[in-house]
């Protein structure tokens, strides 16, 4: 089973349950740690391959099933029948596959630096990095996409702190988890046309380049969607503007509860 962590407040019900995203660990929300707590239960995850659980052994059909299922397993394990579910990056694509396997123990959705759509530079990105992926040391592609993806002088704490966990990774779940983006466009097509009723909530970056315009196309096409978009940030808005971020999702899961 995955490594999990516990955080409880015997004065709520409601539990929340943190899902990374690919190279990060359960660690990466430990802005979020105090202020959550204080409101609901809490349970981190470090996903398989990552953290704490970079030692249980993989299949060879690995897939956004598989991890979503080793979740739903941690979760079902933990008694908890139903919860809040706040992901970061590829870690909202795993929410999403969650939903997908199993609707009823999701009660609402927040997504930080949502991945939804594949724009054409992101394809383009993307496809560079699976052709130099055979040549290049794992630690210098993830460096190099980080950069990519989080380039301002803002962005530093969060892509540093992305860079650092990814060292963590082994070669060969890193190249595992790069493989299923072969796959993505696909998979997100499919996704986009699942019928979604549950509460969500999408906190961006207004400097997530790679990723924001197509999550506002989303939510143009559902109002039930919300979108709060934070001022001076980048992808990894629970890192850099973690206050603004707690402030929102703590306010939205109350509302949703």
């Amino acid at each position: 089973m995955l490594y999990f962590k516990k955080i409880l407040n015997t004065n709520s019900k409601e539990w929340c349950v943190f899902i990374h995203g690919a190279g990060g660990s359960s660690s990466i929300w430990h802005k979020q740690v105090k202020a959550y707590s204080e409101n609901f239960n809490l349970l981190l995850i470090d996903l398989r391959g990552h953290g704490k659980s970079k030692d249980l052994k993989t299949s060879k059909n690995y897939s956004f099933e598989m991890i979503a299922q080793d979740v739903i397993e941690v979760v079902e394990f933990n008694k908890i029948a139903s919860a809040h579910f706040i992901g970061v990056s590829l870690g909202t694509i795993i929410i999403y596959q969650i939903f997908a396997l199993k609707p009823s123990i999701v009660k609402s959705m927040i997504f930080s630096g949502a991945i939804t759509r594949l724009n054409i530079k992101s394809r383009l990105l993307l496809r560079i990095g699976r052709i130099l992926n055979p040549f290049l040391p794992y630690m210098t592609l993830y460096a190099l996409l980080a950069r990519i993806i989080m380039p301002k002088k803002n962005h530093k704490t969060s892509r540093v702190l992305f860079i650092n966990e990814a060292k963590k990774l082994m070669t060969k779940e890193f190249n595992r988890w790069f493989k299923l983006t072969a796959r993505l466009t696909t998979y997100l097509n499919l996704v986009e046309h699942e019928s979604n009723n549950k509460p969500t909530i999408y906190i961006m970056g207004s400097e997530d380049h790679m990723f924001l315009e197509p999550v506002k196309a989303i939510v143009d096409l559902n109002p039930r969607i919300e979108l709060n978009v934070v001022p001076n940030c980048g992808h990894v808005v629970n890192i850099e503007q973690a206050e603004i971020f707690n402030a929102i999702s703590i306010q939205f899961i109350r509302k949703s509860a």
